[in-house]
């Protein structure tokens, strides 16, 4: 069994930050890329940023130099910064692993973490 669990979302006024934080525990072997995604009402989910187990980064064009992603290994940990915040940026943001256990390759997700950015 393994557990994605994000902390750190909430409200926050345009401009201001957040950092959000996720943890994976459970039967692990190791993990490869992790990463953020997110989902507007309405809208799709789509891909914020991810990291590699080697540490390349990715980002989706529209929060490049505002956001950055970053993981802590030994923590199982997956970290996004997130400054410079627009009302845009509201969404259910979701953590995403793909983990190894038991010789299975599989994608896990957390159960998202709501980011509203308001005045």
């Amino acid at each position: 069994q393994v557990q994605l669990v994000e902390s750190g979302g909430g409200l926050v006024q345009p401009g201001g930050s957040l950092r959000l934080s996720c943890v994976a525990s459970g039967s692990i072997f190791s993990i490869n890329a992790m990463g953020w995604y997110r989902q507007a009402p309405g809208k799709q989910r789509e891909l914020v940023a991810v990291i590699t187990s080697g540490g390349s980064t990715n980002y989706a064009d529209s929060v490049k130099g505002r956001f950055t992603i970053s993981r802590d290994n030994a923590k199982n940990t997956v970290y996004l910064q997130m400054n410079s915040l627009k009302p845009e940026d509201t969404a259910v943001y979701y953590c995403n692993a793909d983990i190894t256990r038991r010789r299975v390759r599989s994608d896990y997700w957390g159960q998202g973490t709501q980011v509203t950015v308001s005045s």
